[in-house]
């Protein structure tokens, strides 16, 4: 995908009535299948592909397969992606092994690629991950490791909302009907006594299901009073003059929630798992390097953005949006469930079956080899 980069596509634990963010959704008159398929970042389906990126040579030893084919979004909550890429951390571990890499705007067309083998390894939100696996009847893919949590914020018009006690008949905008914002507010709002018709988003207060491309506009224009939307867009609300009312990792246990994880087909991990181990190392060093060095890290990510999408975002935006997304190899498998389950209590959700959606066999050897412990699969492990 070839977004405008400066707007993405791609804790304690709540009370009764408190949001849980899901990962899934549907409405009334909606199959879980139907509404899964939105991606948790409210952009258009399309993509483009690369050649090997410039940053990194082949070299050295080639392991099973010739070339591994990566699929992400030039966003910065797939940072530990564009990180990866631009510094060479896959290639390095790839040796002679090529990467082509392929960009998204959307999950669904992210998980078209994969089930087509058009893409071998993705990163990807965690709703088009639970629609994937659950269209193919657990099939198509395996969750194999995280790379980002947090990065949503509720952000609103300081004039017009003082406290969370004043969005009744208020505007607030969220990127995509069903998406993982927009079932986050309707959750809490829900919560707050709040009624909300899920598919028009009337009601107590209005959901206005608004592409991020143009929210910054709706709000300058004052048709929307504030919007529950990922970064950077929240950034870039926040520079016209929002403010944060709420950032969604205030709701979660040890403010860690999953937004992005790394998927891969189950035959390209059946016949080359020294590919995807090389990857997923790749992964971890570069989470490492961004722990380490997070001002160069950004810096490299932006100018990735730059590579993929044509422009880059301003420091005012990427700052603040940089420092609120946590990158983190641990898939917080435990979230991803709660944020379905959550989303079926709501009445949104027809439950979907998740067992053996994760496969962290490989992930938790490259932790082991580096002296970190191992990560869990909450019980939703491949048998």
């Amino acid at each position: 995908m070839a977004p405008n980069p400066a707007i993405p596509h791609t804790r304690k634990h709540p009370g009764p009535g408190r949001i849980r963010r899901s990962v899934t959704t549907a409405v009334a008159g909606l199959t879980a299948v139907g509404l899964l398929s939105a991606c948790g970042y409210g952009s258009q389906r399309d993509s483009q592909a690369n050649a090997a990126p410039a940053a990194a040579t082949a070299s050295g030893t080639k392991l099973s397969a010739d070339t591994v084919k990566i699929g992400y979004f030039p966003n910065l909550t797939h940072g530990t992606a564009l990180v990866g890429i631009r510094d060479g951390f896959f290639q390095k571990e790839l040796g002679a092994t090529r990467i082509r890499t392929q960009t998204f705007n959307a999950g669904p067309s992210e998980i078209e690629a994969l089930n087509a083998g058009s893409i071998d390894i993705g990163w990807i939100g965690p709703s088009p991950a639970i629609n994937g696996y659950t269209k193919s009847n657990g099939q198509s893919l395996r969750i194999i490791g995280g790379s980002a949590s947090g990065g949503v914020r509720l952000v609103v018009n300081p004039e017009r909302i003082k406290s969370l006690d004043d969005l009744g008949g208020k505007r607030i905008a969220t990127p995509q009907l069903g998406n993982t914002q927009d079932v986050a507010l309707l959750n809490y709002l829900a919560g707050k006594g709040y009624k909300v018709d899920p598919q028009t988003g009337g009601g107590d207060v209005s959901v206005v299901r608004t592409d991020n491309k143009v929210t910054p506009d709706a709000y300058k224009s004052g048709s929307i009073d504030g919007a529950w939307v990922p970064e950077p867009t929240a950034s870039k609300l926040i520079t016209l003059g929002a403010r944060e009312l709420l950032n969604e990792k205030s709701l979660w246990p040890d403010d860690k929630f999953v937004i992005t994880n790394i998927i891969v087909s189950q035959k390209f991990l059946k016949e080359h798992p020294d590919v995807v181990e090389a990857v997923l190392r790749g992964s971890v060093n570069a989470n490492a390097y961004i722990k380490a060095d997070p001002d160069k890290a950004k810096a490299d990510a932006n100018a990735q953005l730059k590579t993929d999408a044509g422009s880059s975002l301003d420091a005012a935006v990427l700052d603040p949006a940089w420092q609120d997304i946590d990158f983190v190899d641990d898939p917080l498998a435990g979230t991803l469930q709660a944020e379905a389950d959550h989303a079926v209590t709501a009445g949104l959700l027809k439950k979907p079956d998740l067992a053996g959606i994760y496969d962290l066999t490989l992930l938790n050897k490259v932790l082991k080899e580096k002296g970190r412990p191992a990560v869990a699969d909450a019980g939703l492990g491949a048998r």
